[in-house]
C-alpha cells in the first residue's frame, strides 16, 4: 500500500493514509486511537439526545404537529437501521479507517445542511443523509478499537468509548436545551461541523490502517429494502394515528405493507446467501428474547427524551428547564453502567442483572405518573437510567456471549439494528400517547405514554428471565460494556 508520487488523487483519496512514524512508533499509539474514536462515540449519543429537545422549537417554525416533527428523529433511525450492516460490510472490504473518515465527512456535512433547512420535508430529507454518516462512524467504531487496543487493555479501552457514549448521551439535553433558547435550534445542527473538522483531522493522523481487507459478503439489498419497508410503514402507520393527517387509506396502505414486507423479510432470510438477520443464528443462539428486550429497554431510554419537553411546553415551561432535568436521565445510566460491576454481587450472572434492572425501570417509570415537586421527577429519572444502566450491559453480554465467536459480528449487527428500531418506537409510542391523551381530553396525555413506556419496562424484564441456549463462547464479553449497544 506505499505510495507514489504519481499516484492520481483520486485513488490517493480511496486509499487508507498511513499514521506518520511519530504516531505510529509511539507506546501510547492505541489510546491515540481510541481517543479519536470517542468523537465519534460522543458526537453519536449527543445527536441522538439532542435533537428531541428542539421539538417544540421545530413545530413553531414550520407549524407543524409533533407527529410530522417526529420524523425528524424516525428518518435520521430508520436510516441509521437500514445503513448499519452495509457499512460494516463496506468497512471490511475496502478499510474501516477510510470508512470512519469519508463517515464522519458525510456527518458534518450534513449536519451543516440540516442547520440551513428552509422547511420541514427539506430537513427530514438532510436527516437522512446526515443518519448515512453515522452508519458508516457506528459501524467501525468498537472494530478499531478492538483491533488497536492490546488484548490485555481491550476492556479498559472499550470502557473508555462507553463512557465517551455516555458524556455524549448526558450532555444532549443541557447542550440541546441551551441553544435552543439562546441561539435557536439550527445550531443543534451547526455544532457537529466543527467537531467533525476535528475528528477528521485526529482520524487521519492518528486511526491505524487495516490490517487485512476482507472479501466479504454481499449486502443483500433486497432484506435491506424489506427491513426498512417494514420500519417504515409501521412508523407511517402509527404516525398518522398520532395526529399526521394522512387519509385513511394510506394509514391502511402503510399498515399492509409493513405486514407484507415483515412477512417477506423472515421469508428472504431464511434463503439469502448474506442474510441481513442471521435467523437460523437467532434459533440456535436462542438470544430472539434477549434482542425482544433490548428493543424494549431503548424504547424506555429515548422516550422520556420526547416526553418530558413536550409535557413542560404544555405547562409554559422552558426548554432549558427540560434539558437540565433530563439529564439524571443519562447521568444514572452512565453511573450504574460503570458501577455496576462492583456495586451487584459479582456472583450475579446476567440474566439476575437484567431482571433487577428492569423491576428498577419499570417501578422508576410507573413513578414518573405520579404528580410530585420538580426533585421527585428528577429522582424518578435517575433511578430509570440506573436501572437501564445495569440491564443493557448484561443484555448485551447476554447476547454475545451465546453466540459462537465466528458470528460475534453478525450477533452485533443485530444489536445494533435492535437499539435503532427501540429508539424509533421510544419516540413514535410517546407521541401517540400523548396525541391519543389529548383526544381523550387530558392536558397533555403524558400518563398514557408514561403507561407505554412501563408495559415496554415489564417486558423487557421478562425477557431478561429467558435462558440463552447457545454456546458460551466468550470471545466478545467485552463487547457486551460498549453501552449502549454501539455494536457492528
Amino acid at each position: 500500500m506505499r505510495r507514489t508520487a504519481g499516484r492520481p488523487a483520486v485513488v490517493m483519496l480511496l486509499r487508507e493514509p498511513a499514521r506518520p512514524a511519530l504516531v505510529r512508533e509511539h507506546r501510547l499509539a492505541p489510546w491515540f486511537a481510541v481517543g479519536a474514536v470517542c468523537f465519534g462515540a460522543f458526537m453519536g449519543q449527543l445527536d441522538a439526545s439532542v435533537v428531541t429537545l428542539a421539538f417544540p422549537a421545530l413545530q413553531r417554525q414550520f407549524a407543524a404537529g409533533l407527529a410530522g416533527v417526529q420524523w425528524v428523529s424516525l428518518a435520521y433511525l430508520l436510516a441509521l437501521v437500514a445503513l448499519l450492516v452495509p457499512a460494516g460490510r463496506w468497512s471490511d472490504r475496502f478499510g474501516r479507517k477510510l470508512v470512519y473518515l469519508y463517515g464522519f465527512v458525510v456527518f458534518a456535512g450534513a449536519s451543516a445542511a440540516c442547520g440551513l433547512a428552509p422547511t420541514l420535508s427539506a430537513l427530514v430529507g438532510l436527516r437522512v443523509l446526515q443518519a448515512a454518516g453515522a452508519a458508516m462512524l457506528q459501524a467501525n467504531s468498537v472494530a478499531l478499537v478492538a483491533t488497536t487496543a492490546p488484548v490485555a487493555a481491550r476492556r479498559a479501552a472499550l470502557a473508555v468509548q462507553a463512557a465517551a457514549q455516555a458524556l455524549g448521551l448526558a450532555a444532549g439535553p443541557v447542550v440541546g436545551g441551551l441553544l435552543v433558547a439562546s441561539v435557536g435550534w439550527r445550531w443543534i445542527f451547526f455544532v457537529n461541523v466543527p467537531v467533525g473538522v476535528i475528528a477528521v483531522l485526529a482520524g487521519w493522523f492518528l486511526l491505524p490502517r487495516t490490517r487485512q481487507l476482507a472479501h466479504g459478503r454481499g449486502i443483500d439489498p433486497l432484506g435491506v429494502a424489506l427491513l426498512v419497508t417494514a420500519a417504515a410503514g409501521t412508523m407511517v402507520a402509527v404516525s398518522s394515528l398520532s395526529g399526521l393527517g394522512l387519509p385513511f387509506l394510506a394509514l391502511a396502505g402503510s399498515a399492509a405493507a409493513a405486514a407484507m414486507a415483515g412477512a417477506g423479510l423472515i421469508w428472504w432470510e431464511r434463503r439469502s446467501a448474506a442474510p441481513l438477520i442471521n435467523l437460523p443464528l437467532l434459533a440456535a443462539a436462542g438470544i430472539a428474547p434477549a434482542l425482544g428486550g433490548a428493543l424494549c429497554v431503548y424504547m424506555v431510554l429515548f422516550g422520556p427524551l420526547v416526553l418530558l419537553p413536550q409535557t413542560l411546553a404544555a405547562h409554559g415551561d422552558g426548554v432549558f428547564r427540560a434539558g437540565l432535568l433530563l439529564t439524571a436521565l443519562p447521568a444514572g445510566f452512565g453511573l450504574a453502567a460503570v458501577a455496576a460491576e462492583r456495586v451487584l454481587p459479582a456472583r450475579w450472572p446476567n440474566r439476575r442483572r437484567c431482571v433487577a434492572g428492569g423491576l428498577l425501570a419499570s417501578c422508576s417509570v410507573a413513578a414518573l405518573a405520579i404528580p410530585g415537586p420538580v426533585a421527585a421527577t428528577v429522582v424518578s429519572l435517575a433511578f430509570l437510567g440506573a436501572g437501564l444502566g445495569a440491564y443493557i450491559p448484561a443484555n448485551n453480554a447476554q447476547i454475545m456471549a451465546a453466540v459462537p465467536a465466528r458470528d460475534a459480528a453478525t450477533a452485533g449487527g443485530m444489536v445494533n439494528m435492535t437499539r435503532g428500531l427501540g429508539t424509533a418506537l421510544g419516540v413514535a409510542v410517546v407521541t401517540l400517547g400523548l396525541h391519543a391523551g389529548a383526544r381523550l381530553g387530558h392536558a397533555d396525555g403524558g400518563r398514557l405514554a408514561i403507561a407505554a413506556l412501563a408495559v415496554a419496562a415489564l417486558a423487557a424484564t421478562w425477557a431478561g428471565t429467558r435462558p440463552a441456549s447457545g454456546a458460551r463462547s466468550g470471545a466478545m464479553h467485552a463487547l457486551g460494556h460498549n453501552w449502549p449497544g454501539g455494536h457492528r
